[in-house]
């Protein structure tokens, strides 16, 4: 599992960390990282350190300090390297070391124009050392001004620990911000790199280590990302002693007359999530025909849930009819076991506040309630929520309600009552076509319902394991650009398992 860490638990660390080793520079440690990857990218265009003109744009903080020490480096080697420096204060140890090794300063309000000039107006990696994690809002006038100029003219950018005008806590970027083609972040993820829309700006990320991460403060608030080696714990091999009962039983209450492939989706997948059964959820609409004609393995029955006592977790929504199908989900809601809601199934919550009560109920009394919102859907469930940014929205939500929740969109966030967060990283753009979210649920479903059998009482990673799976399935069928629907994300998932089995990926 990779923590992410908020501003203020990293200032935390550097304070301790500094404490505990006095004769340890952070500043040197992330500024070796910082021209180490810079020299990478000048490699991957073709060109050595002493051919290669880089410009540096350098605020007033240690992010610009970081930036100055770093390129130092790379004059030294023999680079034409100019820092502009886009306000009237800045590192000066850093500026020092950049003017002995033979680097130009250059000062954004007098002489940019002539600076870019001299180096024919681009360069070959431009360095943003702007604004550092502690920033906020957007880019001030001048530093606009001088990343306006550049930005045309650069082929590649690289940000320094997060893209100045990005909020590191957020991801929220309220006015001019860099677009980074590659951000190097020091000790520990930043949240804001990871959810939309920051994580759009900050392009590739490289994690250099100084030494932080045992000094995080390990919060019950804790934020992380899933690798796959974790994924692997909620999809384990089958017990050689167990049975079909004992891995679990997935209910499906899902699809209408008007979306029948809803439940053929949701179905497919809760089949491939470790459960040993799909007992799906007869509501006298032939559905239950349609569904067994593609699956044959899967059991119907129009038995109220609460009987169905094998059943370990349940799956509710997609594609239901919001007028016809409120019973279902409100009789869903009724058993005692994990229940994902999703679709349709949402909007009929936003409607009837008898159901917000009989989710709240749930968790007071201990049942998980696990729901899938687009940010669509979650305004109408929570409306002005978003305008918090999208993970104090979901973390608010979440503890409002008392819901896992699943706010899916770039950077999809998984949110516990408690505060506790987990950010997805393997869902990409191929997961927005029709049917994609059916097939979200049903893995949903079916992970979560094969942990609750197993007594893996972490629900919270067994919902961020299957989104993992979902968008691992997704990468795997929209590899060497092919399209990609919903059934190709479905017909992926068993690869998608196998992935995390073998520990393959963040």
């Amino acid at each position: 599992m990779i923590p992410l860490a908020a501003v203020a638990q990293v200032r935390a660390a550097e304070e301790a960390a500094m404490a505990a080793a006095p004769d340890v520079d952070l500043m040197a440690q992330a500024a070796h990282g910082l021209a180490t990857v810079i020299e990478r990218v000048l490699a991957g265009q073709g060109i050595k350190p002493a051919k290669a003109q880089v410009v540096a744009l350098i605020g007033s903080g240690n992010n610009g300090g970081d930036a100055l020490f770093a390129v130092a480096d790379i004059a030294a080697a023999g680079a034409e390297v100019v820092a502009i420096t886009t306000g009237s204060t800045w590192h000066e140890a850093g500026m020092i070391a950049l003017l002995a090794a033979g680097g130009a300063h250059v000062i954004a309000a007098d002489e940019v124009d002539d600076a870019l000039a001299s180096l024919g107006e681009s360069c070959d990696v431009l360095v943003d050392g702007i604004v550092g994690i502690g920033g906020s809002g957007g880019l001030r006038e001048e530093a606009v001004r001088v990343v306006a100029l550049m930005g045309a003219a650069t082929p590649f950018t690289v940000s320094v620990d997060v893209p100045s005008g990005v909020d590191a806590n957020s991801g929220a970027v309220t006015g001019a911000a860099v677009r980074a083609d590659v951000t190097v972040t020091f000790g520990v993820l930043k949240p804001g790199l990871l959810i939309a829309p920051g994580k759009d700006f900050a392009g590739e990320i490289e994690l250099i280590d100084i030494g932080l991460s045992a000094f995080l403060i390990d919060e019950k608030s804790h934020i992380a990302v899933l690798e796959g080696i974790d994924v692997a714990t909620y999809v384990p091999e089958p017990d050689p002693m167990g049975h079909k009962y004992t891995r679990g039983v997935v209910g499906v209450a899902t699809g209408s007359s008007a979306y029948p492939g809803a439940a053929v989706l949701s179905v497919g997948a809760a089949r491939w999530g470790g459960v040993g059964m799909v007992h799906y959820l007869d509501r006298s609409d032939g559905l239950a025909a349609l569904v067994i004609e593609h699956y044959p393995d899967v059991i119907a029955s129009g038995a109220d849930p609460r009987e169905l006592l094998r059943v370990t977790g349940w799956v509710c929504g997609c594609g239901f009819d919001r007028t016809a199908d409120a019973d279902a989900v409100r009789a869903v809601l009724s058993a005692e076991q994990p229940v994902v809601l999703d679709a349709s199934a949402l909007a009929i919550v936003a409607s009837d506040d008898s159901l917000r009560d009989q989710i709240a109920a749930r968790d007071v009394a201990g049942f998980t309630t696990i729901i899938t919102p687009h940010e669509g859907e979650f305004e109408k469930l929570f409306p002005g929520f978003l305008a918090k940014g999208r993970l104090a929205a979901a973390r608010a939500a979440a503890h409002a309600l008392g819901v896992i929740l699943v706010l899916k969109g770039p950077g999809t966030i998984i949110a516990a009552p408690s505060g506790e967060v987990r950010i997805d990283t393997e869902g990409t753009a191929v997961l927005s076509c029709a049917g994609s979210g059916d097939v979200l649920a049903g893995i949903i479903g079916s992970v979560v319902a094969a942990a609750h059998a197993r007594g893996q009482h972490a629900l919270i990673d067994a919902t961020a394991a299957a989104v993992w799976l979902h968008g691992r399935a997704g990468r795997i069928a929209g590899a060497r650009g092919r399209p990609v629907t919903a059934l190709e994300i479905l017909d992926n998932l068993p690869e998608a398992i196998s992935h995390a089995r073998r520990g393959e990926g963040a």
